[in-house]
């Protein structure tokens, strides 16, 4: 697992290289996929980048950016690597470092590895289920992956503000996300809303800076998948909002 890990580590901070240096020049090359959302030249990049680190593993890769894969050759994967190479293209559109690199390994449907990377302030997440969740500062210039790991702190980190905080999405806010607010407004008395983009609400709950993520839209497995095992492994729970049970992965 300890070799799972650091792939997926190494591959995540490789990628947030090559984000950057797309992001410092400005010139994303914006095209607009099917489902309206935006791809630039550092998403197909950064997907390359990853998939490169990945694919030594001789493990299937689920990418954001990859092909299409059936589920009838799917369903019978009893693990894989679920990738997002930059969650949050919008945010980087905007240039205002709310995006992140998000790289899962699922076994039987449930995260054992999250590692989330957000480029913009070279914050690293990383989790296994056997050692729990941290997180670190990296010198994207100048690092080894065993270095990280030892200066790493674990999560959650002592909060010192006790309000009930909800953070939720800066691009996705929707009307049952106001009427939640609403409500725990009512139960907790004050609280205070926090509006991020991508993957990095998930890393604020398992950080323990917020109190809960409510998400009403659809999501897509490469969105979820690493932010749930950090989460998960920082000692919180990812539910399906309708079941209640924990989120799983490789569905139908």
């Amino acid at each position: 697992m300890e070799k799972h890990l650091y792939t997926a580590i190494r591959a995540a901070l490789e990628a947030g290289k090559v984000i950057l240096e797309i992001y410092n020049t400005g010139d994303f090359d914006v095209q607009v996929k099917d489902d309206n959302s935006p791809l630039t030249k550092a998403d197909i990049a950064s997907h390359r980048t990853i998939v490169s680190c990945l694919e030594k593993m001789n493990i299937p890769i689920l990418s954001e950016e990859g092909k299409a894969i059936p589920y009838k050759k799917r369903k019978c994967w009893k693990q894989l690597w679920i990738v997002d190479p930059i969650d949050g293209t919008k945010e980087f559109v905007k240039r205002n470092g709310e995006f992140t690199v998000n790289i899962a390994l699922i076994e039987n449907q449930k995260p054992s590895i999250g590692v989330i990377f957000v480029p913009a302030t070279r914050d690293l997440y990383f989790s296994t289920k056997e050692k729990g969740a941290f997180k670190v500062s990296v010198d994207l210039e100048d690092y080894d992956v065993e270095n990280v790991l030892s200066r790493a702190n674990k999560l959650p980190l002592k909060r010192a503000n006790k309000i009930y905080t909800i953070v939720a999405s800066r691009s996705h806010m929707s009307q049952e996300t106001e009427a939640y607010v609403q409500e725990m407004q009512v139960k907790q008395g004050e609280v205070q809303l926090i509006s991020r983009g991508s993957s990095l609400k998930l890393c604020m709950v398992a950080e323990g800076q917020a109190d809960c993520y409510p998400r009403f839209a659809p999501t897509m497995e490469w969105d979820t998948a690493a932010g749930q095992a950090i989460c998960e492994h920082a000692g919180f729970k990812v539910i399906d909002w309708e079941t209640k049970a924990p989120m799983v992965y490789n569905r139908k």
